[in-house]
């Protein structure tokens, strides 16, 4: 009997690749210091591509990316994050806490050769509302998906990707010119690690170790 489904085809992933697999997501990181080694625009495309192959809702595909090369916009953006980092190092009350966080180096834009930042259209007319009438939220998650993507295909090229999240997203949007309806989900820092470790950066300051599964996974 014949599987009229079947794929000719179609991988079959053996263990080799899953442990393939297992390697790059334990070695994915945030990267934060990055080298002066630059970034074709071939590669960022095919980057790109595979950002845009992350599943999303009804088909929608939302995902809408911004390449950040104007000197004058990129310099607006790192002085607003920086502007931001200091508020947020003032809202520690605690002395030693405040100074445990500004050792920590929280993002490479200046060094970055490629500044990302990522939307998702919320007036999307592909998908024609599919999976999202009780749930709009899922167009969000659609594009954190495309962004987890473009994180591990990074990782697969020996690319590190940094994720900025000390800024106002109303600020972003509005030094970025972008159309009405364009939602700001995230500010990404791209290029080729100065160092690399398997461990989050956040582990190696004492910041924050990981959390056991225990802490996270319940039965119901």
């Amino acid at each position: 009997m014949t599987d009229d489904n079947a794929h000719d085809d179609a991988p079959t992933f053996d263990d080799g690749f899953r442990d393939g697999l297992d390697q790059l997501l334990a070695w994915r990181r945030d990267v934060r210091r990055f080298s002066d080694r630059s970034i074709s625009p071939e590669i960022l495309d095919d980057l790109l591509n595979r950002a845009c192959l992350a599943p999303s809702v009804g088909n929608a595909q939302p995902w809408r990316f911004v390449s950040v090369e104007n000197t004058e916009r990129r310099q607006a953006v790192i002085a607003h994050v920086d502007s931001e980092n200091r508020k947020a190092a003032a809202a520690y009350a605690d002395d030693n806490e405040r100074s445990e966080y500004q050792k920590l180096k929280l993002h490479g834009l200046r060094e970055a050769p490629v500044h990302l930042a990522v939307f998702c259209d919320m007036a999307v007319e592909e998908g024609r509302g599919l999976g999202r009438q009780t749930m709009p939220e899922t167009l969000i998650y659609s594009v954190v998906m495309a962004i987890h993507n473009l994180w591990l295909t990074a990782r697969a090229r020996n690319i590190g990707l940094g994720w900025v999240s000390i800024c106002e997203p109303d600020q972003i949007t509005a030094l970025l010119d972008v159309p009405a309806g364009w939602h700001f989900i995230g500010y990404l820092c791209i290029g080729y690690p100065a160092q690399e470790s398997d461990e989050p950066e956040l582990v190696t300051y004492g910041w924050q170790d990981r959390i056991d599964l225990k802490q996270t996974r319940f039965v119901r």
